[in-house]
């Protein structure tokens, strides 16, 4: 599909050429990389829906992230930690950064850890976690990146899965202040975990006490201090073999570990940092995520460095020591690019307006989200009190790189807030009838948004040792079609902009009519005093199913009694009313002082809703605050 204006006629064609004149695209991409061997096919789709990119070449993820630009600008700030939890820094040239990587290898490889094995971190936002990663992929060793705090029990299930020859950890991690101790958690996952990890490498913060276990565990200082002067070569791989594993919640309640090639991922990455994040070598790039998730994988860790950028990695809150925070490091290290969530965004929009006011942004181009659906109301109020582009983008864990968004790199491209945007080169995105498997082809027609084959690269190659997995899961459910399903509903406008509705199986089915819970809340986010909100599904004798809906008011004082509750709830049901019509009204709008979420910062959307059916909500080793789901069973069990 040739994209349609308001879309510049360049970014158009050079969608179009990257679909239809895919190998050629790539091949003139992969320039942006150092290849040791030169690929022989660029893409090789003899066995569908598997696609392997760059066959024949190799490369190494390391060399082209670190080391060859430690060669040609030494100097050049490649790391900058913050840490507002602990009040420390540390800068490190890409010169000095090769130095830690190449420690780190060597302790790695003193342990027995080569080619194809996996090693499993489990650590804080420190600087040992981004040298440990980079030490595997410069060895060969696949990483698997575990979000710290993980419950014991998570955590032994991908230990089982990924069956790491060794383990990367630190003493703690910690959050507002508060230390979260990590030692007890892993030590406990490991006694759960089948598989053993014949070796436990501990970077001791000094934030909390920890045991240790002879002949297993190791102290990262100390063996530091042994190989300060190491030299440890790349190793070059094949494109096609797996970078990295990183886990995701699959269905089944079994996490899925997505695979990651080297060579795509690399061309990937280097090509979307500056067609789609218009970054320029020598600049600094923040993302506020966390390595334990996709988003800190490609744009804290990989992508800025593979694009000669400084990475600004930050552990604390956006809110503490207030709520400035972020925009005090934007000035301070003049950042250019900033990659943040919707969520995130709506907790500055409960803080002091003025925070946003403090410090000179001169130096910030554009500020992107993603993570989630960003809503038009939480897109308008960032975007007026940054003064800055605000540009959404939508993509998942499995591709590794944005799906939808808009390539300013490429050229200007107007943002329409409430849509992520069109889609991004290499991808052919198509809308599909989920029960017929018919291409829905006009405007604003609602279907499942999928990925004709091939997926462009840098997307997963499969799941972990599960092929059969990979290709039911994600390429089996359109009827007639082997197409990637993101298991989202969108409509296109006839702009060729896409809008995301919500997961497909998220959608509400009230006596008839499906309703995509991503409607409502935008409607309900609307309201002025109206910061957060969260629509599930709930079952229901009549209807089948109804709506509802849990949100944070921005002013308390309104709901200080039973009444003003009332009235508010009245108001929101009217708002849905006017917006959507009253089969979106929800049965009820419950206020909270707060929402379930990750410690992320995603929504517990389908533990609220297990708990609104009286259900368990399952497994809740991500959530922040548990009170928060606790609130709402109170509210839900409490009579009318």
């Amino acid at each position: 599909m040739t994209l349609a204006a308001p879309l510049s006629p360049a970014y158009s064609a050079l969608h179009q050429r990257s679909v239809t004149d895919r190998d050629a695209y790539w091949a003139e991409q992969a320039a942006r990389i150092e290849w040791e061997t030169p690929f022989s096919q660029v893409c090789d789709t003899s066995n569908p829906p598997f696609a392997r990119w760059f066959v024949g070449g190799r490369t190494n993820l390391c060399h082209n992230a670190v080391d060859r630009h430690a060669r040609d600008n030494p100097q050049t700030q490649a790391l900058i930690w913050v840490s507002t939890e602990t009040n420390q820094e540390r800068i490190l040239s890409f010169a000095e950064l090769q130095r830690e990587v190449e420690r780190m290898a060597a302790i790695l490889q003193a342990q027995g850890v080569g080619q194809g094995d996996r090693v499993l971190v489990y650590m804080p936002m420190i600087p040992e976690a981004i040298f440990a990663m980079l030490a595997c992929v410069r060895i060969g060793a696949i990483h698997s990146v575990v979000f710290g705090g993980f419950a014991s029990g998570s955590l032994a299930s991908r230990i089982d899965d990924a069956q790491p020859k060794l383990v990367v950890s630190a003493d703690a991690g910690s959050r507002g202040g508060k230390v979260v101790p990590y030692k007890p958690l892993l030590d406990e996952a490991i006694r759960l975990a089948q598989h053993k990890p014949a070796s436990v490498l501990m970077v001791n913060r000094g934030l909390a006490p920890m045991d240790t276990v002879p002949g297993r565990d190791l102290d990262y200082a100390a063996l530091r201090e042994q190989h300060l002067d190491a030299k440890v070569p790349v190793v070059w791989l094949e494109s096609t073999a797996p970078s990295y594993t990183l886990y995701t919640s699959g269905t089944t309640g079994k996490p899925k570990g997505v695979q990651r090639d080297t060579g795509g991922y690399a061309v990937a990455l280097a090509a979307s940092m500056e067609q789609i994040y218009a970054g320029k070598p020598g600049e600094v790039y923040f993302s506020t995520s966390d390595i334990g998730w996709v988003v800190g994988h490609s744009y804290i860790v990989y992508g800025p460095l593979l694009h000669g950028m400084a990475t600004l990695v930050y552990e604390g809150l956006p809110t503490r020591p207030d709520a400035a925070i972020w925009w005090q490091l934007v000035e301070r290290f003049k950042v250019t690019v900033m990659f943040s969530a919707p969520t995130a965004v709506r907790v500055l929009k409960k803080a002091d307006p003025e925070a946003l006011k403090r410090h000179d942004l001169s130096s910030l181009r554009a500020l992107f989200l993603a993570g989630e659906p960003l809503d038009e109301p939480t897109a308008t109020w960032i975007s007026a009190a940054l003064g800055k582009p605000i540009i959404d983008n939508y993509w998942q864990t499995e591709t590794g790189w944005p799906i939808l968004g808009l390539a300013n790199g490429v050229d200007a491209q107007t943002s329409k807030f409430g849509s992520p945007g069109v889609p991004m080169p290499g991808y052919n995105v198509k809308l599909f009838d989920e029960a017929t498997g018919e291409e829905l082809l006009g405007g604003n027609q609602k279907g499942v948004v999928c990925v004709e084959y091939p997926l462009p690269p840098g997307c997963m190659q499969t799941i972990w040792q599960d092929d059969a997995r990979f290709v039911k899961t994600y390429w089996s459910s359109i009827p007639g079609r082997q197409v990637y399903s993101t298991f989202d509903w969108g409509i296109r406008d006839a702009d060729g902009y896409h809008f995301i509705l919500g997961r497909t199986d998220d959608v509400i089915n009230v006596a008839g009519h499906r309703l995509g819970t991503r409607e409502i809340e935008e409607a309900i986010a609307s309201h002025p005093n109206v910061a957060e909100v969260a629509v599930v599904g709930v079952a229901d004798q009549l209807k089948g199913q109804v709506a509802m809906a849990f949100a944070v008011a921005k002013d308390s004082s309104r709901l200080d009694d039973e009444a003003a509750r009332n009235a508010l709830e009245a108001e929101i049901m009217k708002l849905v009313d006017g917006n959507l019509g009253a089969v979106a009204r929800p049965a009820r709008v419950r206020f909270v002082n707060l929402l379930p979420k990750t410690r992320s910062g995603k929504l517990l959307r389908r533990a609220i809703q297990a708990v609104c059916e009286g259900r368990d909500p399952g497994d809740l080793t991500t959530i922040d605050d548990p009170s928060s789901l606790e609130t709402i069973r109170q509210l839900v069990q409490a009579p009318r």
